[in-house]
């Protein structure tokens, strides 16, 4: 739809979020008339902000006035299957996410990245190169998307030359139906939300491929080879993708092996292959270093490169942007060195795949803090490398239980009513010169606002103990 489409038209917005509010405001630029609907409570703070906008809006749930309206923007966390989406699409009404509406505003090129895994990595890298880029070149890169700053609210201020680098979950992608990036990145497919999409981790998947569902000709596609799942959706030979693909892997002899473009590591150095030739271009050990490791990192950086290459970036920047790049708050985050143990904080690890590529990158012995809201995960996937690694676990949160049930046969596991009281069972039941561990493998929501709240406060209960 094109913006000037959307002047005087009722548009329900569902949820008063960061999303929601933004989108709202991104509306009254247009003209439209947004109706911000919102099941919950709403704070001062946000009804200050609506009041500001002159935006009407309701709360304590939903009532008829919601339906009024010619199209619905919803917020992410509010699954196809609740009761007023349920009845949006009984009525007919449109339903798109604040990505989707953003993407009608958007002057600038945009790289997206989904996965399971890896997004805001990835995302924040790619950002950091192509700023860079810009910088030299008179133009701007923005993050926005999943990473934290709603698109809607930043989108305005975008021209033709810059770049919008976005990360998308699956709950954004849901919503989208024109949204088309130049270049797409895909990171894996790994079992996550399965709460939401019914124990189907083909469900789940089908929300992701939506980033390239509008892509054709000119567009490029980034994905991660060595994952299975999306090795099977994208490898096909009997119609070719409309757009350029772009594959990324460890291994570059297994990625020689089959014709196209790829970005991989050979002989400890990161090679590109376009158009049938092949080049190195920095090792690999100039990238990694303590508190940016681990196989799933090389992936980032891997996806990264393809990416920002594909954006027209340099070789000399990309890397001299790698080479300084030293790694993500709350994800595998050094937090510091207290009671003679070392504090890890990986707040950002909300699913049990988060968690194993933590305990990959962590000296056995470990004591594990763990737990949260539990999204429907299969504890048992990773029992082997639990056994391996950790000495003890402090389970947290609303999951604790399920944690105590799925581990306590092969290590221990004390309960902690607070992430305070798990910080000081850790200290105790660590091991001196040892390592403690946050990598909680659930979503925030039953304790905290968001996975960085969560960090955050576990970071200054470390510095306490220094």
């Amino acid at each position: 739809m094109k913006p000037e489409a959307l002047k005087a038209v009722a548009v329900s917005v569902i949820g008063t979020g960061k999303s929601g509010l933004a989108a709202a405001g991104l509306l009254v630029k247009a003209g439209a008339r947004p109706f911000v609907s919102e099941y919950g409570v709403v704070g001062p703070e946000t009804a200050g902000i609506l009041e500001k906008l002159n935006v009407p809006w309701e709360a304590g749930g939903h009532t008829e006035r919601v339906y009024d309206a010619s199209l619905c923007v919803v917020s992410p966390g509010i699954p196809q299957t609740a009761p007023v989406m349920v009845e949006m699409a009984a009525r007919q009404i449109p339903v798109v996410s604040e990505i989707e509406l953003a993407y009608w505003f958007c002057r600038a090129r945009i790289i997206g990245i989904t996965g399971t895994d890896g997004k805001t990595t990835t995302a924040t890298l790619i950002h950091r190169i192509c700023r860079e880029e810009g910088a030299l070149r008179g133009y701007e890169a923005f993050s926005v998307g999943n990473i934290g700053i709603p698109f809607s609210s930043e989108v305005s201020g975008m021209k033709p030359e810059d770049i919008a680098v976005l990360e998308l979950s699956s709950y954004q992608l849901e919503g989208c139906f024109s949204f088309r990036p130049s270049i797409a990145v895909l990171t894996n497919i790994t079992p996550d939300h399965m709460d939401r999409y019914g124990g189907d981790i083909h469900a789940y998947a089908a929300a992701k491929y939506r980033i390239h569902a509008a892509q054709g000709e000119g567009d490029t596609l980034i994905y991660n080879h060595d994952d299975p799942i999306l090795r099977a959706h994208f490898d096909r030979e009997e119609e070719p993708w409309p757009f350029r693909v772009v594959r990324i892997g460890l291994r570059a002899e297994t990625l020689s092996a089959a014709r196209g473009d790829f970005v991989s590591v050979e002989n400890g150095e990161i090679v590109i292959r376009t158009s049938g030739e092949t080049q190195k271009i920095m090792r690999v050990d100039e990238i990694m270093k303590p508190g940016f490791r681990g196989d799933h990192n090389l992936y980032n950086v891997l996806a990264s490169v393809a990416a920002a290459l594909a954006a027209g970036v340099s070789e000399e920047t990309a890397c001299r942007v790698l080479a300084e790049f030293g790694g993500v708050e709350h994800r595998q985050e050094f937090a510091g060195r207290a009671s003679g143990l070392d504090w890890i904080n990986d707040s950002k690890a909300t699913n049990v795949n988060a968690l194993r590529q933590a305990l990959q990158a962590v000296p056995a012995g470990m004591v594990l803090i763990a737990g949260g809201r539990d999204k429907g995960n299969d504890y048992s996937a990773i029992a082997d490398i639990v056994k391996e690694k950790v000495s003890c676990i402090v389970a947290i949160g609303e999951s604790r239980q399920k944690i105590a049930d799925a581990f306590r046969e092969i290590v221990r596991v004390l309960p902690a009513g607070s992430l305070g009281e798990a910080v000081d069972l850790a200290r105790q039941a660590a091991q001196p010169g040892g390592s403690v561990l946050f990598s909680p493998a659930c979503s925030s929501f039953d304790m905290f606002t968001d996975f960085e709240d969560r960090g955050r406060q576990f970071k200054q209960l470390v510095r306490e103990l220094t």
